[in-house]
């Protein structure tokens, strides 16, 4: 159901400028869909709210790394006083938000398509989740520990763990997506997706929070990164700037619809470092373990354990000009 104002008109008896407030509304009140309803115009009340989404994500990620979000300098003596104020904290933020995101597992536009599940208690599931949300917590802050010894590793400019864990954007990102990613798996609609989105406003990478991370994974630089949805990666890998893992064309569903919940993007197997900008597509597309992938490669189909992919290099020419010629 779309709103409009009866009759057409508001009550607006006033000034030139005001009548042309008004006529405006007029005309876009009836692009705004119920709320109750997935669509392009429905109207955003009642979805998760993304400014308290954000505000939990951060409180998250500073007690994964303490320091990174906030200015408060917490010691080994206060510090199980501070995460029990910092968890209470989150939780107020995100718990409702969660409540409010459920119903989209049953009302969400590729659920109805598909056939939705049966519907459950909102706020009941939103304790359930995040209960089990913050039971996994300690297991992330291993992996991120894990995480900022593969950058100290992985970069010779690093000269300590500080700046790993204070400075590096591929280590808030991943840090983010291992958060994200706990909530995708406990199929909360939405915001994962406002998650990831801001990490990737914020640091340049863009993971699908569906994508499955191993152990110790380092990207250097950062910024460009593109991670889909049904990504796999092992452990001990290393990617630079502007790599993308991502889909080929997909298929498409009777209706023309992109088909979902198939796997469509590449899977990179332990040990493998993928240099500047290479593209890698496909979800049949397997990087086997212990390879590389040289910059620029443009890759459709997998590779054996232990590779070398490059292109050829290509021939270079270098002219010397002389003091007459213009520059």
């Amino acid at each position: 159901m779309t709103a409009s104002p009866d009759n057409g008109k508001l009550p607006c008896h006033l000034g030139e400028a005001e009548h042309h407030v008004c006529d405006a509304v007029c005309h876009l009140l009836p692009s705004y869909a119920d709320p109750d309803v997935d669509r392009p115009d429905a109207l955003l009340t009642g979805y998760p709210n993304p400014v308290p989404v954000i505000t939990a994500l951060e409180v998250y990620i500073d007690i994964l790394l303490p320091g990174r979000m906030s200015h408060e300098n917490v010691s080994m003596d206060d510090l199980a006083v501070a995460l029990i104020k910092r968890l209470s904290h989150a939780w107020r933020l995100l718990r409702p938000e969660i409540e409010r995101a459920i119903p989209f597992r049953w009302k969400g536009e590729a659920a109805r398509t598909e056939g939705p599940p049966a519907p459950v208690d909102p706020r009941t599931e939103s304790y359930r989740v995040i209960g089990e949300f913050c039971e996994r917590l300690s297991h992330v802050r291993e992996l991120v520990v894990e995480d900022i010894r593969a950058a100290y590793n992985g970069d010779p400019a690093a000269l300590t763990f500080a700046e790993v864990q204070l400075a590096y954007p591929g280590l808030l990102a991943i840090t983010a997506h291992r958060i994200a990613h706990i909530l995708y798996e406990l199929d909360v609609p939405v915001i994962p997706r406002i998650m990831s989105e801001w990490t990737h406003s914020r640091t340049g990478v863009d993971i699908h929070p569906g994508a499955r991370i191993g152990r110790s994974f380092f990207i250097d630089h950062a910024t460009g990164v593109v991670i889909g949805e049904t990504t796999e990666i092992g452990d001990r890998v290393k990617i630079y700037q502007g790599v993308t893992l991502g889909a080929k064309s997909f298929p498409l569903d009777e209706h023309g619809h992109p088909v979902k919940h198939i796997k469509r993007h590449p899977t990179v197997e332990d040990d493998v470092v993928i240099y500047a900008n290479a593209t890698i597509l496909g979800g049949d597309t397997v990087i086997g373990r212990g390879s590389t992938i040289g910059g620029n490669v443009f890759l459709m189909e997998s590779v054996p354990p232990n590779s070398f992919v490059a292109y050829h290099r290509p021939e270079l020419h270098i002219k010397q000009r002389s003091s007459e010629e213009p520059q």
